[in-house]
């Protein structure tokens, strides 16, 4: 096994630690450091399910880069009343599988829904227990959003083909998935909270913000500093403001609380240097909004 002298970018370090993946952070390094993942198991002494896991966690969280890919909607099958009927009659697979899936809606299902669950079974190629999941993930996250209705055949399919492109088809790709977006909802809770943003939804706009953000990967007490910068100069809240400090936080490499304090402090240092335009990108940025107003 191969040992080098690794640099780790403040980003990658804060997306492990949200991730809380002791595995996930152990095999990072061990490829960083050059290291074939065929080996990854034996060299550090973890069961070939761990990687698994560590690897499908690397995956969502953008540490791993792997060629996505993309099913054009025109190109998808449109199975048949007849197809749906032969399925219900002679495939054991698809006959359990509705069953699981009309108790997890709570509902029986029509001609054109059975389609589409045709359609995650013979185009996708998802196994029955990665859609029990999926449908589960789906409807919590309906629950999270404040609906009391499970989520239509049509929402689930849509998250269906996003998992498909995602190369998510087994239960250690989809686990990983689902604790990297609880890792994520959490935090953006905190951002919403941090913003002062309660009893509501963020816009889709909003989300747009604050999703940037956190894949910029930032710590969470980086957001209270740019919060308090942001309605110190600007006598309020602007998305807008808030995100230039951050994209030039993000240009800058500073991604932690102590990085920010520490450019603030040295203004001999390059941090610093990127902190003194950063200023002045403030300052340009009240007087457009000045004008504008």
């Amino acid at each position: 096994m191969r040992i080098e002298s690794v640099h780790l970018d403040a980003a990658d370090v804060s997306k492990l630690l949200g991730a809380a993946s002791a595995d996930g952070a152990l095999l990072y390094i061990y490829l960083k450091s050059g290291n074939p993942l065929c080996d990854a198991g034996k060299a550090l002494n973890i069961p070939q399910s761990r990687i698994g896991c560590a690897m499908a966690t690397l995956r969502q969280l953008g540490l791993w880069q792997e060629e996505k890919q993309h099913i054009p909607a025109g190109e998808r099958p449109v199975y048949s009343e007849r197809d749906v009927l032969e399925a219900d009659s002679s495939d054991s697979e698809f006959k359990s599988l509705r069953g699981e899936v009309e108790r997890l809606l709570g509902r029986n299902m029509n001609t054109e829904e059975l389609k589409i669950l045709l359609g995650f079974i013979r185009y996708l190629g998802l196994p029955g227990d990665v859609i029990s999941v999926l449908i589960c993930y789906c409807k919590d996250r309906a629950r999270q959003r404040g609906s009391l209705r499970n989520p239509s055949l049509r929402t689930i399919e849509k998250e269906a083909y996003a998992w498909a492109e995602r190369g998510i088809d087994n239960l250690e790709e989809a686990a990983a998935f689902i604790q990297t977006q609880n890792v994520r909802n959490s935090r953006m809770k905190r951002l919403q909270n941090t913003l002062q943003i309660r009893g509501r939804n963020l816009t889709a706009a909003e989300e747009r913000y604050a999703s940037g953000w956190l894949e910029m990967g930032f710590e969470d007490e980086v957001f209270s500093i740019a919060y308090e910068r942001t309605c110190l100069n600007t006598g309020g809240f602007n998305w807008a403001y808030m995100n230039r400090i951050l994209q030039r936080w993000h240009e800058a490499g500073l991604h932690t609380a102590e990085a920010i304090r520490t450019g603030d402090r040295k203004p001999g240092t390059a941090p610093a240097k990127g902190q003194r335009q950063l200023d002045a990108e403030e300052q340009a940025a009240i007087q457009r909004m000045m004008r504008e107003g």
